[in-house]
């Protein structure tokens, strides 16, 4: 066999002529013209795609696991990147968290009232550029400070400043709650208000996907999912109103958006761990007290 490959490469570039015949010179043998040179490049060729075929079932299918070293790299890599994505996920928890606080905060009464006086021009509106102003709940020891009615404190002055703002232009300022507002869903009372059991609230019994409406000129101050409410949107109107819906099926608008009158901010759903059916959950708060809204809206 060497002889034989001895020859072809001596005579690489020519013609030879190679005679098959078989050991014991039975049948008559058989010429061929070889031209070494090319059988050499016909193997070659050969082993390139071999080496080529080999080199893509290593990059694409599973079988590249198998080389030595090479799942500890791939473990490491997959390590790597799944520290980096509990570490984003801790950070959004830590933001997270301190958004409903701050939430929670605005709801429940938590943090010092301001001055009505930085954040309502004479008109008594609220304007765009105050959101981060609006009047926050005032901090409360006892539910019968939720008690109807539920006044503010009076430390809190609500009289429009004599000068009106000319910071801001006055198409930016929000139009005054006028009550008693339309209903912002159509549907049975179920539950009413009762501060004594914590449910600050009117549940409104409404088919699923049912539109809830604003009560009035608003910015969204809070569209989001919690475990109690589900899906939950809450709108800062002027006079230091906040209105929440919760257990929606489904939010149609985002943090900071405009709303006007009667404009459909949410669907009506279930959703959320503490529902008992399909309904439309209704707070109004007012400078952080909240109010029975019952006693806002026309025809409750």
């Amino acid at each position: 066999m060497l002889a034989l490959l001895s020859e072809f490469i001596r005579n690489v570039g020519h013609t030879i002529t190679v005679i098959v015949m078989d050991k014991d010179h039975i049948e008559q043998p058989r010429s061929f013209l070889v031209e070494p040179g090319r059988l050499f490049w016909a193997a070659g060729g050969v082993m390139a795609g071999a080496l080529l075929v080999v080199l893509l079932l290593l990059l694409f299918t599973p079988v590249r696991y198998f080389l030595p070293g090479y799942g500890t790299l791939e473990m490491r890599r997959e390590a790597v990147e799944n520290r980096m994505r509990l570490q984003a996920m801790e950070d959004s928890l830590r933001t997270q968290s301190a958004y409903v606080a701050r939430l929670q905060d605005m709801f429940l009464g938590n943090v010092a009232a301001i001055s009505r006086q930085d954040v309502f021009n004479s008109s008594g509106s609220c304007g765009a550029a105050d959101l981060q102003s609006l009047p926050l709940p005032i901090a409360t020891d006892d539910w019968e400070e939720h008690e109807q009615p539920a006044f503010t404190f009076q430390r809190l002055d609500l009289s429009p400043p004599s000068v009106p703002r000319a910071s801001s232009p006055a198409s930016t300022y929000l139009s005054s709650l006028s009550f008693p507002v339309l209903p912002p869903v159509s549907g049975i009372t179920t539950r009413g208000f009762d501060a004594r059991t914590g449910h600050f609230a009117v549940d409104i019994a409404a088919e699923e996907g049912s539109a809830i409406r604003s009560i009035g000129d608003g910015y969204v101050i809070m569209a989001d999912w919690l475990n109690d409410g589900g899906q939950v949107i809450a709108i800062a109107h002027a006079n230091g109103y906040i209105s929440v819906f919760k257990h929606n099926s489904s939010l149609l608008k985002q943090v900071g958006d405009r709303v006007q009158d009667r404009e459909v901010i949410a669907l009506s759903g279930n959703t959320g761990e503490i529902t008992s059916g399909p309904h439309a959950h209704f707070e109004l708060w007012q400078n952080g007290l909240a109010q029975d809204p019952r006693a806002y809206v026309l025809g409750w």
